[in-house]
């Protein structure tokens, strides 16, 4: 085996329902088998591959006998019990003809937001991919209702490189890049071919999903890179259907839009991109208007106090004027901020929230949740 030929080593790879499917919306294995290539040529050139796949619902609907993509979630979930099964026996024939063996993850958000879940998650899969298997992640749709739901999986993915450390995050997708409006209207259009910062100018020119397969447009790919660059992740996005797209994408040389770590963004760790993206904050502390810079929250600088957390929840911090500040784990359970701000005699001089486990929104073009 060969060593990786860049500095780039743990690749994880999105690939969209629309570029898994046939027009009739069942499994197109011309089009797995073209996938499973790119990847086992990563795997022989020495690089750790993982795989965040969607179809699912895609594969399953037509054999519950829909003939179009159903709505309703118990639907939804039927054609996903059906689909993942077909999907992932294709893909482990595929792979296993090639001398890998894959395996199956399916996440909830709910398996994010808990951080003991979380690490349990990357945990397993980092003894996965030092095995040489190749996870296969998808979101647990069966089971997964509105508010445990990541809303794609270009989300789902970005996350996930953070999750396991990645280097590089490659989406694929029905569309060859970003461009400056929609080529589909736009004969002007341009695409972009080095995105360094995800500007409102780049948001603006966003538009909906191309496909009645697929679930996410180019915003939500727009999140997602979002989260990977604040992560310290380098990022791709691409058109499925390109000729050696995957590999092309990690040497540097293939035709879509690379998106680079900003250097005005300062890499989150580990902790700090489980609070930002993944915690699900459980109560709010509103803050008088401070400059201090970091924000240092004692308890002269509350306002008042929302929500029933306790000491190593995380809480949102916001101003009185409604401005979000950041994320952060508090030091207090919320009844004893509320009885030292009732008390006349304020002794509690320990900073709110844990500096080193606080994001600061103002300060990062970070979509936290």
């Amino acid at each position: 085996m060969s060593k990786p030929a860049t500095e780039l080593k743990r690749i994880v790879v999105k690939i969209g329902s629309s570029s898994l499917t046939s027009l009739h919306g069942e499994i197109s294995r011309k089009k797995l088998e073209k996938l499973v290539e790119q990847l086992v040529k990563l795997k022989d050139n020495g690089y750790e591959v993982l795989l965040v796949s969607s179809g699912a619902v895609a594969a399953g609907y037509r054999k519950l006998g829909f003939l179009e993509r159903p709505k309703s979630l118990p639907e939804k979930q039927a054609a996903a019990s059906i689909g993942q099964g077909l999907l992932m026996e294709a893909y482990s024939d595929l792979f296993l003809s090639h001398g890998y063996v894959a395996s199956q993850i399916l996440i909830t958000r709910g398996d994010f937001s808990d951080e003991t879940r979380y690490n349990n998650v990357r945990n397993t899969i980092n003894v996965l991919v030092d095995r040489g298997i190749i996870p296969i992640i998808n979101e647990n749709d069966t089971v997964t209702v509105d508010r445990l739901r990541f809303g794609d999986n270009d989300t789902l993915s970005a996350k996930v490189a953070g999750l396991v450390g990645a280097d590089f995050l490659a989406v694929l997708s029905d569309i060859d890049g970003l461009y400056t409006d929609n080529p589909a209207k736009n004969p002007e259009a341009t695409r972009i071919e080095l995105v360094e910062a995800i500007t409102p100018e780049i948001e603006a020119a966003a538009g909906d999903a191309g496909s009645t397969i697929g679930t996410g447009g180019m915003k939500s790919k727009l999140d997602a890179f979002k989260i990977a660059m604040a992560s310290g992740i380098k990022g791709f996005l691409g058109e499925a259907t390109a000729e050696d797209i995957i590999y092309r994408s990690v040497l540097g040389d293939a035709e879509g839009t690379y998106f680079e770590a900003s250097e005005d963004i300062d890499s989150l760790n580990r902790k700090k991109q489980w609070i930002a993206f993944n915690s699900g904050p459980v109560g709010e502390i509103i803050i008088k208007h401070i400059n201090q810079s970091p924000i240092l929250i004692n308890l002269s600088d509350i306002q008042t106090v929302k929500g029933n957390f306790k000491k190593g929840d995380v809480v949102r911090i916001q101003n009185e004027a409604g401005e979000r500040i950041g994320l952060g784990i508090v030091n207090h359970d919320a009844s004893e901020l509320w009885q030292a701000l009732a008390s006349p005699v304020k002794n509690m001089e320990e900073t709110i929230v844990d500096q080193e486990a606080f994001v600061c929104e103002l300060n990062h073009t970070v979509p936290i949740q």
